[in-house]
C-alpha cells in the first residue's frame, strides 16, 4: 500500500478536503462572471433562456424555434437558473449547472478508479489520480465551464464504467448504477452518445468469469435504463407529434452521419494527443510498465473501451471537441496505474514541464495584464490595442486580489511541493499549475476576452434601432448560436425566413462579411441600421425594413 506523504504543505496525492478544495477551485474557475461565448454556450443558454420564459419545457425551443434535442442538461440549467438569478445574471445561474456535472462526473470515475484497480496495491491513490488526469486534460477544461449537454453523456459514461467494474462483485448494485448512467445519458444527448456504450459493455461481459450471471444485470440495467428514458419520448409524442417525429428523424440520420467515416475517424485519432494530454501518455506508460497484466478486466478493459468509442464515434458525430469528450474516461481510468510506475527521470521530467509551462504562461497573463491597464510594456500595450480597437482597460480590485491570491497559492505549491518525493507529484502539479492559469486568465483578461466575445453590443443596437411595435423580425443567414445570442441580449426571437409567418414581418437581420462585399443593399428593402461588436473588422449585423 503507496501510503500518501504525510509533510508538511500540500499533501501527495490530495486526499480528503484538500482533493476537494483542489477540485472546487478548478470546477468553478470561469464559471461565471463572463457572457455567453459562441458557440454551444450561447446555443444552450438560449435553449435554456427560452424554457424559462416561454414554457417550453417539453420541447426544448431556441428563440422561439423548435430546436429538437435531448432536455435533461436544459432542465438541470433551467433549475440553477431560476434557483440563482436573484444572485447572478441568468447565463451565469444557467452556466452552474455543468459545475454539478462535472463534480458528478468526477466522483463517479473516483468511484470507477476505485473499483478497477480494487486488487492493486494503492486503489485509493490510483482513484485519484484517474480524477487528477481527467480534470487535468486540456480538451476537458472550456467545456467543463461552458454550457455543454455533452457533460451528462459524460456523466452517463463515468456511471457505466464504474458499474461494469463493479459487476463481478456486486452484479444488482452494478445492474442499478448501470441502468441510471444509460437512462440520464439518453435524456441528456439522446441514442448516439450511449450507443458507445454498447461495444463496452459487449466487451465486459465477454470478459466476465460468470457470464450468465453478467449478461442478466446488464440486462436488467437495459431495462433500467430504457425505463427511465422511454417517458419523455412518449410524451413528446402525445403531445407533441410534429416535434416528436422531427427528434426521432434527427436522432436515427445521426447514425452514418459523417459523409468521410475514415476522414473522421482520424481527426479524432490526430486530435487527441492534445484533447487527452496527459491522461495519453500516461495510458501509455500504463501499456508500456504493465505488459503482463494487460490481461486484467482493469487494464484490458479501458484499452478495448477507448477503441470502441473511438469507432463508434466515427460513425455518428462529426469530429468535434464535444463529441471527443467520450474518449477521456478510459483513458483516464488507464493513465492512472502509470503515475505509480513512472521512473524517477520521467516522473521529474514530466513535474519540470508542468511547472515550467504553466508558470511561464501565468507570468505572461501578469504582463499581458500591465500592458493592457497600466500601459507598460508599451510596445505589447500597442499590440493589444491593435489586436482589440477601442479597448481600454481598467484596474479592477476583484480581479487583482484573485490574482494574487492565485499566484500566491502556485508559489506556494511548488515550494512545498519540491521537498516531497512523490509520483503523484508531477500529475497534481499539472491539474493546479493548468487552474492557476485559467484563474489568472479568468480574472486579469477576462475584460479583454469579452470585448471581443461578447454580443452584448448587438442585441443592445437591435433592441435599441426596433420600434416599440416592431411586430417580428426575419433572420437571414443567421447561425443558431447568434440567433440565440440576439434572442437573450434583444429579446427577439427572429423567423425564419421561408415561412408564412415571415411574409407579415415588415424587418430583417441578416449578417454580411464588409471586407468581401461593401454594398450591403438588398432589393425590396431598405437599410435602417448597421451593428458590429467593437473589435469585429468584417461581421456585421444589418437590419433592413421592408420597403412599402
Amino acid at each position: 500500500m503507496i501510503e500518501p506523504i504525510k509533510r508538511s504543505g500540500f499533501p501527495l496525492p490530495p486526499r480528503g478536503w484538500p482533493l476537494v478544495a483542489l477540485l472546487a477551485v478548478f470546477i468553478l474557475a470561469g464559471l461565471i462572471g463572463h457572457d455567453p461565448w459562441k458557440n454551444d454556450d450561447a446555443v444552450t443558454i438560449g435553449v435554456v433562456a427560452d424554457m424559462l420564459q416561454r414554457g417550453h419545457w417539453l420541447a426544448p425551443h431556441l428563440a422561439d424555434r423548435p430546436y429538437p434535442d435531448a432536455p435533461l442538461y436544459y432542465w438541470s440549467a433551467a433549475v440553477t437558473g431560476f434557483a440563482f438569478s436573484w444572485l447572478l445574471p441568468l447565463h451565469d445561474a444557467i452556466r452552474l449547472a455543468s459545475g454539478f456535472w462535472v463534480a458528478l462526473i468526477l466522483f463517479l470515475l473516483y468511484r470507477a478508479g476505485r473499483e478497477w484497480h480494487c486488487n492493486e496495491e494503492a486503489p485509493h491513490e490510483f482513484a485519484i489520480a484517474s480524477v487528477l488526469a481527467m480534470a487535468g486534460c486540456l480538451g476537458f477544461l472550456v467545456h467543463a465551464h461552458e454550457a455543454q449537454p455533452m457533460l451528462v453523456a459524460l456523466a452517463g459514461h463515468a456511471a457505466a464504467y464504474w458499474a461494469l467494474a463493479l459487476l463481478p462483485r456486486k452484479p444488482q448494485r452494478a445492474a442499478i448504477i448501470f441502468g441510471l448512467g444509460l437512462g440520464l445519458g439518453f435524456l441528456g444527448n439522446g441514442l448516439a452518445a450511449m450507443l458507445t456504450l454498447l461495444p463496452v459493455a459487449l466487451i465486459a461481459l465477454w470478459l466476465a468469469k460468470d457470464r450468465t450471471q453478467s449478461g442478466s444485470s446488464l440486462l436488467l440495467g437495459a431495462l433500467l435504463g430504457a425505463a427511465i428514458a422511454t417517458p419523455w419520448p412518449i410524451l413528446l409524442a402525445a403531445f407533441q407529434a410534429d416535434y416528436f417525429a422531427v427528434w426521432l428523424a434527427s436522432e436515427l440520420v445521426q447514425f452514418g452521419k459523417p459523409a468521410n467515416i475514415a476522414h473522421t475517424a482520424w481527426t479524432y485519432v490526430s486530435m487527441v494527443p492534445w484533447f487527452a494530454w496527459p491522461a495519453l501518455p500516461l495510458a501509455l506508460w500504463t501499456l508500456r510498465s504493465k505488459r503482463r497484466m494487460l490481461r486484467e478486466p482493469a487494464y484490458l478493459m479501458p484499452i478495448l473501451a477507448t477503441l470502441a468509442a473511438w469507432l463508434t464515434l466515427s460513425i455518428t458525430f462529426e469530429a468535434r471537441s464535444s463529441s471527443a469528450l467520450l474518449l477521456l474516461p478510459p483513458l483516464a481510468l488507464l493513465a492512472a496505474p502509470g503515475v505509480a510506475t513512472l521512473r524517477r527521470g520521467a516522473a521529474n521530467a514530466f513535474d519540470w514541464f508542468g511547472i515550467m509551462t504553466f508558470s511561464f504562461f501565468c507570468i505572461l497573463m501578469w504582463i499581458g495584464w500591465s500592458a493592457m491597464v497600466l500601459g507598460w510594456p508599451e510596445k505589447l500595450a500597442g499590440r493589444v490595442v491593435k489586436l482589440a480597437p477601442g479597448f481600454v482597460g481598467e484596474f479592477k480590485w476583484i480581479a487583482f486580489v484573485l490574482a494574487i491570491v492565485t499566484s500566491v497559492a502556485w508559489g506556494w505549491m511548488l515550494t512545498t511541493g519540491q521537498r516531497q518525493r512523490s509520483p503523484w507529484r508531477g500529475l497534481v502539479h499539472w491539474l493546479a499549475g493548468l487552474t492557476a492559469l485559467w484563474m489568472l486568465l479568468m480574472s486579469l483578461w477576462l475584460p479583454w476576452i469579452e470585448y471581443g466575445k461578447s454580443y452584448h453590443s448587438i442585441g443592445a443596437a437591435l433592441k435599441a434601432a426596433l420600434p416599440a411595435n416592431y411586430g417580428c423580425v426575419i433572420g437571414r443567414n443567421i447561425s443558431d448560436a447568434n440567433r440565440a445570442l440576439i434572442d437573450y441580449w434583444a429579446g427577439v426571437p427572429l423567423k425564419a425566413e421561408k415561412t408564412s409567418e415571415a411574409k407579415r414581418c415588415d424587418w430583417m437581420v441578416t449578417i454580411r462579411d464588409a471586407s468581401q462585399n461593401r454594398n450591403l443593399e438588398i432589393n425590396g428593402w431598405t437599410i435602417a441600421a448597421e451593428m458590429r461588436r467593437p473589435s469585429e473588422r468584417s461581421e456585421r449585423f444589418v437590419l433592413y425594413r421592408r420597403a412599402r
